[in-house]
């Protein structure tokens, strides 16, 4: 009966942890258009040398929620993504799962929530990447998320850097 009670005590404070997070995390919008929004991205990265990264995902999700807090917080994934990337959500949620725009990306959902995707500043594909290999405990890993971005940024993507 303990034990009972007190996996019901450990599985509620989860669930409540997990709303309080979600309560004021709106940064995906149903309504928008993904392709249009991806157009925008990749003309602004384009002016600015930059890829865009795209995270997939929506206001239902929790990862989604603590990558987005975690990218905002911890000062060197903020760094590599300001001078690297153009950042742009793209919402999957039963109001509006943009499978026509995820097609073209080759299904990326395949990989649960959130998922990424990085585009050169032409707005071709070069990298999907599970989330759930950047994870540690319940949040993100410091090294593993800067190795992520890291390696795909345009600098990293560089040939001249290559050449002996």
């Amino acid at each position: 009966m303990k034990q009972f009670l007190f996996l019901s005590i450990a599985f509620v404070s989860t669930i409540a942890a997990g709303a309080q997070d979600l309560k004021t995390f709106r940064i995906y919008r149903p309504d928008e258009d993904a392709r249009e929004g991806i157009r925008k991205a990749v003309v602004t990265a384009k002016k600015e040398n930059k890829h865009v990264l795209v995270q997939i995902g929506g206001n239902w999700c929790i990862w989604c929620a603590r990558f987005y807090q975690f990218t905002k917080t911890d000062p060197v994934a903020d760094s590599i993504i300001k001078s690297a990337y153009v950042v742009y959500h793209l919402n999957y949620s039963k109001e509006n799962k943009n499978l026509p725009v995820l097609a073209d990306y080759s299904y990326p959902q395949r990989f649960g929530f959130p998922v990424f995707l990085v585009l050169d500043k032409e707005g071709k594909l070069l990298h999907t990447q599970n989330s759930g290999y950047l994870e540690e405990g319940k949040g993100y890993s410091k090294d593993k998320v800067a190795d992520f971005l890291s390696n795909w940024t345009p600098d990293a993507l560089d040939p001249q850097k290559y050449k002996e």
